[in-house]
């Protein structure tokens, strides 16, 4: 049955080397006129997936789509049809002593499958980032999205066969762990397999998979307060990090405070009430913030506390005695995702940059701003969180590998 799919998509990916770039921005300019033509049927598909999640589950947030919600997918197909097509990008040329030309240039991977969770935007940024990359790709979306994911999927299909292009570069297969199993078993069909949610669907996929993975991982995001650091510019900071959008990777989790900042802990949180964030204080932040931020919403921190991807209205906040104890706090539980410092002091700033093991890592900044789109790449087919091959947003480029032209005029290799 999956197979089937799997062949169709092969080949299609086929025809993708033979279209323009001015033929792919075609295409993502229409998608996007579709996409603000059926909010509407899209938000009713919406509807029926939202009405089977519980609206307390992490993932509503993630699941749930709006005509603004829609209006910014829709856009974001704008930007990347804007951005450069990398196929073709000459990366490095030379002569041989014996005549030879040699170039290293871009080319697509070829069919690439993602598996994901309840997030349908996923669905129509892939389908561009690949589109616009040169390759093809078969989607796995989970249960909690099927409906999105179906309309969404087919506005594609129409969009394609009306630009007559073989629809079959896009798949989306059934919405079962079947289907999941098959996708990580299709070798010689797929040429690289992405999974985007959370660690424990990561962790199935690295562990299960036969095809190569590039990790997304999950965000366990700090943000270290320094001696050295600016209590406006901080609370400001923190407070964007962790309520702009508590269901997303790049939210923050833990505050790291160094213990001469203990004094101002409490207006440095004191807009996090606002938001009705639950804070897991150590025994040294709690005593600071008791009968100073609300009871109702004033936890002392458990060990499992710090290392945990919230997803939610919930903080954890770590004293410590020294910007060391720091770096050692964030080497043990950061997932290498986004971490940031506030500080002025700049041998403090220095060594973090240069320390601290991420994807991303700020200063003086927000973490929410790990996006592919915010990063300039128009949108992101993932946040990877290893180190081979693509790290970060990935955009166009971390789509792409490499071949070797080499021209020759009857060059033999001496025995």
């Amino acid at each position: 049955m999956y197979q089937a799919y799997f062949e169709k998509v092969k080949q299609a990916s086929r025809e993708l080397t033979r279209l323009s770039a001015d033929k792919t921005a075609a295409v993502l300019e229409e998608l996007s006129h579709m996409l603000k033509n059926s909010v509407a049927d899209i938000l009713t598909a919406n509807q029926k997936d939202l009405d089977r999640m519980d609206e307390a589950d992490p993932k509503y947030d993630r699941l749930k789509l709006t005509a603004e919600r829609i209006e910014g997918i829709a856009d974001a197909l704008l930007n990347v049809a804007n951005l450069p097509c990398p196929v073709g990008d000459i990366l490095e040329e030379r002569k041989l002593d014996n005549g030879l030309e040699l170039k290293k240039i871009r080319v697509a991977l070829g069919v690439v499958g993602v598996i994901y969770e309840a997030r349908p935007n996923v669905t129509i940024d892939v389908f561009a980032l690949c589109l616009r990359s040169g390759n093809a790709c078969v989607l796995k979306g989970g249960s909690d999205a099927e409906y999105s994911n179906e309309v969404l999927v087919n506005i594609i299909h129409s969009v394609l066969k009306q630009m007559q292009i073989n629809p079959d570069i896009v798949q989306l297969l059934p919405a079962d762990r079947k289907a999941t199993d098959a996708l990580m078993a299709a070798v010689g069909y797929v040429d690289v397999l992405i999974p985007r949610g959370s660690q424990g669907l990561i962790n199935s996929v690295r562990d299960n998979a036969k095809l190569p993975v590039i990790e997304t991982g999950a965000g366990i995001v700090h943000t270290y307060f320094d001696a050295s650091g600016n209590m406006e510019l901080g609370q400001k900071v923190v407070f964007n990090a962790k309520t702009r959008r508590v269901s997303v990777c790049n939210a923050l989790d833990c505050l790291v405070l160094h213990k001469s900042r203990l004094n101002d802990l409490p207006v440095l949180v004191k807009p996090m009430a606002e938001k009705h964030v639950v804070i897991y204080a150590d025994e040294e932040a709690y005593e600071h913030l008791q009968n100073v931020y609300p009871d109702a919403l004033l936890k002392k921190a458990a060990a499992d506390d710090f290392g945990t991807e919230f997803l939610s209205h919930k903080l954890a906040i770590k004293t410590v005695e020294s910007f060391d104890e720091a770096l050692d706090h964030i080497y043990k539980y950061s997932s290498k995702h986004s971490e940031a410092i506030i500080a002025e002091d700049q041998d403090v700033i220095e060594r973090y940059l240069n320390e601290v093991d991420a994807a991303a890592v700020y200063v003086n900044a927000s973490t929410a701003f790990t996006d592919g789109a915010q990063f300039g790449l128009g949108a992101e087919i993932g946040i990877s969180t290893q180190k081979l091959h693509a790290r970060g947003p990935m955009g166009l480029q971390e789509l792409t590998s490499y071949k070797w032209i080499v021209l020759g005029e009857g060059q033999v290799r001496p025995a």
